[in-house]
C-alpha cells in the first residue's frame, strides 16, 4: 500500500523520472539484465508501493500529452532506422509479417481476449488491434543483449517498428466502429473519417520528410538549427494529424522518419545519433511514468483468466500468426521459430491500451476497465520471459554471434595478419578488413576471415554480421583513414573498445588531434612502419598464461624486450594495451605479446619468410 506524501515540486518530479529511468538502464547494463525489467520495478516501487511519485498528482493534465509526444518521437526515431537497402533477404519476411501478420494477429488476439480472457467483443476488437504492436523500444535493447544474427534481428526490428503505428490505427478503427454502434452514427461516416485520416497521415508524413530533406540539402537551414527544426516539424506533423484522427499522428511521424532515412541526407547520421540519445531518455521516462501510474488495486481485479490469456498469447496467438505469415518465404525454419516465439510488448501497447480502455469505459463498455491491467501484465511477463530467454533460445537454435568477444581489424599487414592468426588459433572471432585486395592475402592464407572493401561503406553494414565483434583496431598505413574509421565506428563499438596504432606525427604538437577523434592508442610509439620493420626482422606474436605461481613480474623478467599487445581475463573482453601499461591482477590472465626472435638463425629464417610473404602480397591482384 502506498504511503501518502506531499506533492513533489515539478523539477524534482522530472529529475526523479530521469534518475530512475537512466539509473535502471545503467544498472541493467552492469548486471547484464534486460533494462525494461528494472525500469518497471523502479517505477512500481516509486509509485504504487511507496507513493513517493504519483505522475497524476505531479503532472496532472500534462501527463497524457507528455506520453503521447514521447511515443511519437520514439516511433519517429524507429522510422529513421528503416533504410530500405538494409532489408536485403529479410524483406519478404517483413512484408508478410505486415501484410498478412497484422490482420491475422489482430484476429488471433481478439479471439484470445474473448475466449480466454473473457472480454466482450467490443473490448476484444479494440485491444486486439493494439496487441499487433511488438514494441521497438523493447526489441532494440533485447537485440543488443541477445546478440542475434543479422537476418532474424532485422526481421524482429522492422516488424516492431512498422507494426507499431498499424496496431494503434487498428485500435482506432475498432474504437470508431464501437462508437458508431454505441452512438448510432452512420457506419459509412466513421469508416470514411478513418480512411481520410490514414491517407492524410501518410501524405503529411511524406510531405514533411521530403520538405525537410529539400531544406537541408539546399542550405535553407543552418547546421546549428537542424535539430531544432527537425523537432519542431516532428511535433507539428504529429499534432496536426492527431487533431484530424487520434493516433494517426503516429503513422505520420513514422512515415516521415522512413522518408528521411532513405534520402541519403549528408547530415542524416548526426540527426540519427541525436535522436537515439533522446529516445533512450524518453523510453526511460515513459516506462517510469506508466509503471508509477499503475493502480495495484486494478491488478487485484484480474483472475486466473489473465494467466491463461498471457500464456495463450505467447504460445498460440503469436506463433500461429508468425508461422502462417512466413509460409513460402526464404527464412530457414530455425529463424521462423525464433521470430514466432519472440513478441515482447512495450511502451506503445501500455500507453494506447490505457487510453482506449478509459474511453471505452466512458462509452459504457464496462469490461474495458480490464484492458489497462491486462496490458501491464502482458508487457511485464513478455519482457521478463523474452529478456532472459531470448539469448538461450537463439543459442539453442544456432542464431547468435560467437560467445567469445571478437576483434575487427581494419588494415591488412604482416602485423595484423600475425595478430589475427593467433586469435584465430585460440578460437577468438577475428576479421581483417581492407579496401586493397592484395593486402588480405596473408590473412586468407592463414584461414582468417577477411572482408574486401571499405569498412565505412554502406555495403559493409549490410554484408557483415557485426554482432561477433566487440572491439575495433584500425591499423592501415594511412593514419588519417585510421582516425576516420575509429571516430566513425566509435558509436557502434563504444569509445573504450576502439583502438588505433600510433600515428607518424603523433608527438608533434602541430599535428596533434583532439581527444574526440581517433581511437585509444595501442603500442605507444609503434607506427605502421615500425611494426612492419619488426615483423620483417623476425618478431612474432606469442601468448603466455599467467597464474598465481607465474605472475606478471615473472613474465616481465623473462621477456624484457617483448611488447605487450593485449590481455584477457577469463570470461572477459580482450583488452588491447599501450606499451608499459600497468596491469593489475595476474590470476588466470592471458597475455598476447610481440616477441623478438630467440636467436639469429630464427631471425634470418623469419625475415626471409616475411620478405617472401611480402613479395607475394605486393603482387597485383589481377596476377
Amino acid at each position: 500500500m502506498a504511503v501518502p506524501v506531499d506533492t513533489l515540486p515539478p523539477v524534482a518530479a522530472f529529475a526523479l523520472v530521469g534518475v530512475l529511468g537512466v539509473g535502471a538502464q545503467l544498472l541493467a547494463w552492469r548486471l547484464k539484465m534486460p533494462a525494461i525489467v528494472l525500469m518497471l520495478v523502479a517505477g512500481i516501487i516509486a509509485g504504487p508501493i511507496t507513493g513517493i511519485f504519483d505522475p497524476e498528482r505531479e503532472f496532472g493534465a500534462l501527463r497524457e500529452p507528455m506520453i503521447a509526444v514521447a511515443v511519437a518521437i520514439i516511433l519517429f526515431e524507429g522510422g529513421l532506422t528503416l533504410n530500405l537497402k538494409s532489408l536485403q533477404d529479410a524483406a519478404k519476411g517483413v512484408r508478410r509479417l505486415v501484410i498478412v501478420g497484422a490482420p491475422l494477429g489482430w484476429l488471433m488476439s481478439a479471439l484470445t481476449l474473448h475466449y480466454v480472457a473473457g472480454l466482450g467483443w467490443e473490448s476484444s476488437a479494440v485491444f486486439g488491434g493494439i496487441m499487433i504492436v511488438t514494441g521497438p523500444t523493447v526489441i532494440a535493447p533485447l537485440l543488443r543483449s541477445a546478440r542475434l544474427n543479422r537476418r532474424p534481428a532485422q526481421v524482429l526490428q522492422w516488424e516492431a517498428i512498422v507494426n507499431d503505428p498499424i496496431g494503434a490505427l487498428a485500435a482506432v478503427l475498432a474504437y470508431e466502429v464501437v462508437g458508431v454502434f454505441r452512438a448510432s452514427h452512420a457506419m459509412s461516416t466513421a469508416i470514411g473519417e478513418t480512411a481520410l485520416g490514414i491517407v492524410l497521415a501518410i501524405a503529411v508524413g511524406i510531405a514533411g520528410g521530403f520538405g525537410l530533406v529539400w531544406a537541408f540539402r539546399k542550405g535553407r537551414v543552418p547546421e546549428y538549427m537542424k535539430v531544432p527544426v527537425l523537432f519542431t516539424l516532428l511535433l507539428a506533423v504529429f499534432a496536426g494529424c492527431d487533431w484530424v484522427l487520434h493516433e494517426s499522428g503516429l503513422l505520420a511521424v513514422t512515415v516521415m522518419g522512413i522518408v528521411i532515412a532513405n534520402s541519403d541526407l549528408p547530415s542524416f547520421e548526426e540527426l540519427r545519433r541525436f535522436k537515439e540519445h533522446a529516445t533512450i531518455l524518453l523510453v526511460s521516462g515513459v516506462f517510469i511514468i506508466l509503471a508509477a501510474s499503475l493502480d495495484l488495486s486494478e491488478l487485484s481485479t484480474l483472475n486466473w483468466r489473465a494467466a491463461f490469456f498471457v500464456a495463450a498469447v505467447m504460445l498460440v496467438a503469436r506463433p500461429v500468426t508468425v508461422l502462417v505469415s512466413l509460409i513460402g518465404t526464404n527464412l530457414p525454419w530455425r529463424e521462423q521459430l525464433l521470430v514466432a516465439f519472440t513478441g515482447p510488448r512495450g511502451v506503445v501497447l501500455v500507453a494506447v491500451a490505457g487510453l482506449f480502455g478509459e474511453r471505452l469505459v466512458g462509452l459504457g463498455v464496462e469490461d474495458a476497465a480490464l484492458i489497462g491491467p491486462l496490458a501491464f501484465v502482458l508487457v511485464a511477463v513478455t519482457v521478463v520471459v523474452h529478456g532472459f530467454g531470448l539469448r538461450p533460445m537463439a543459442r539453442a537454435l544456432g542464431l547468435t554471434g560467437a560467445e567469445t568477444p571478437g576483434l575487427l581489424i581494419v588494415g591488412g599487414s604482416r602485423f595484423t595478419t600475425g595478430l589475427a592468426r593467433l586469435l584465430h588459433e585460440n578460437e577468438i572471432p577475428v576479421l581483417v578488413s581492407d579496401p586493397n585486395h592484395s593486402k588480405l592475402r596473408g590473412a586468407r592464407r592463414e584461414g582468417v576471415q577477411t572482408y574486401y572493401g571499405d569498412i565505412l561503406a554502406e555495403a559493409a553494414e549490410h554484408r557483415l554480421d557485426m554482432v561477433s565483434y566487440t572491439s575495433l583496431l584500425t591499423a592501415t598505413d594511412n593514419d588519417a583513414y585510421n582516425t576516420l574509421v575509429a571516430t566513425d565506428l566509435a558509436h557502434h563499438f563504444g569509445r573504450d573498445a576502439v583502438y588505433q596504432i600510433a600515428r607518424d606525427k603523433e608527438a608533434n604538437t602541430r599535428h596533434a588531434l583532439p581527444v574526440t577523434l581517433g581511437g585509444k592508442p595501442v603500442l605507444k610509439d609503434m607506427t605502421h612502419e615500425a611494426l612492419e620493420e619488426r615483423m620483417i626482422a623476425g618478431w612474432r606474436f606469442r601468448q603466455t598464461r599467467l597464474t598465481d605461481k607465474f605472475t606478471l613480474d615473472d613474465w616481465r623478467a623473462e621477456n624484457p624486450d617483448s611488447l605487450l599487445v593485449a590481455a584477457q581475463r577469463k570470461g572477459q573482453t580482450m583488452r588491447l594495451l599501450r606499451t608499459g601499461e600497468n596491469l593489475k591482477g595476474a590470476e588466470d590472465m592471458r597475455l598476447i605479446h610481440l616477441a623478438p626472435p630467440e636467436d639469429e638463425a630464427e631471425a634470418r629464417r623469419n625475415a626471409q619468410q616475411a620478405l617472401k610473404d611480402g613479395s607475394e602480397d605486393d603482387t597485383p591482384s589481377g596476377a
